[in-house]
């Protein structure tokens, strides 16, 4: 690690830590690379591409653009950032309002499935955050835990880290709290929420399609576009989770539980059962 404190320059002010994570941490968890902040003294320009890197910044002070992916996105004090910096990318501050910025750069061996579930979910390169001070926390978190000398500083980092990821996951879709959802995507929340409580039932797509009046076809793309997975995903998820708490918390027979959770009988919940968990119910119940 180096830490470059009120680092001046022409163009920038900014604390700055440079950090190298073990090798451990590189293979195996989320890794802090750089993390800092800075305050522009001029305008400027900031470019870069292919870098094996992920990029958060939050916009503390003043106003700016960022470019990315073809696009070019206004940011505000408050708006936060988050691209995959194998792409090529750029942020310039506005020459009226200089700003401030809070950054940090990070990778990790699955941080490329995560990030495109973050986009398959809606997550956008720029977005104005509905809790503002949980991104400042964490990223003060961070920052701290990064210049601290604790031996078990990595997977500190790793920690913080993934909570960084869960307010992100949070912030890039969220339809039930959206003022201004289309049409289309309030017309499945429903549709989830009779899934949560009807489980056991047997449910087909077109059972779901006339309760509804939904056309099945469009109900299936757009189900899939706002939870990020297909109806028959999500109902076998919810029904796996419930089948695993009767399991550990009930005396419940595995039959009277796959039939309770609309698994069938039980050579099919056990064979469902296994190809979730990698292991037969009965093996689960022992386990836990």
């Amino acid at each position: 690690m180096e830490f470059f404190s009120d680092a001046k320059s022409a163009v920038v002010t900014s604390d700055r830590i440079l950090y190298t994570p073990s090798g451990f941490a590189r293979d195996s968890l989320l890794h802090l690379q750089e993390i800092g902040s800075l305050t522009a003294r001029k305008p400027h320009v900031s470019s870069r591409q292919a870098l094996a890197s992920y990029l958060f910044f939050r916009v503390r002070e003043g106003e700016g653009i960022l470019t990315y992916e073809g696009k070019t996105y206004s940011l505000t004090k408050g708006t936060c950032v988050f691209v995959d910096c194998h792409k090529a990318y750029s942020h310039a501050t506005s020459p009226q309002k200089l700003w401030t910025l809070e950054w940090c750069h990070f990778n990790g061996p699955t941080l490329a499935y995560v990030y495109d579930k973050y986009v398959e979910r809606g997550g956008r390169p720029a977005f104005e955050p509905k809790e503002e001070k949980a991104f400042q926390d964490v990223w003060q978190k961070l920052f701290e835990i990064a210049k601290g000398s604790d031996y078990v500083k990595d997977m500190k980092i790793n920690e913080c880290l993934g909570e960084l990821l869960t307010l992100l996951m949070v912030e890039s879709w969220h339809p039930e709290d959206a003022k201004d959802m289309p049409a289309k995507k309030k017309s499945v929340v429903p549709v989830k929420a009779w899934l949560d409580a009807h489980y056991a039932d047997k449910i087909t797509l077109d059972d779901l399609s006339a309760r509804f009046f939904i056309n099945k076809y469009y109900l299936t793309r757009v189900f899939k576009e706002q939870y990020g997975q297909s109806i028959n995903a999500y109902l076998l998820n919810v029904r796996i989770t419930k089948a695993k708490q009767l399991l550990r918390f009930t005396q419940k027979s595995i039959e009277e539980i796959g039939m309770e959770c609309g698994l069938g009988a039980l050579h099919y919940f056990s064979r469902v059962f296994k190809e979730i968990e990698g292991m037969p119910p009965s093996r689960y119940r022992e386990q836990w």
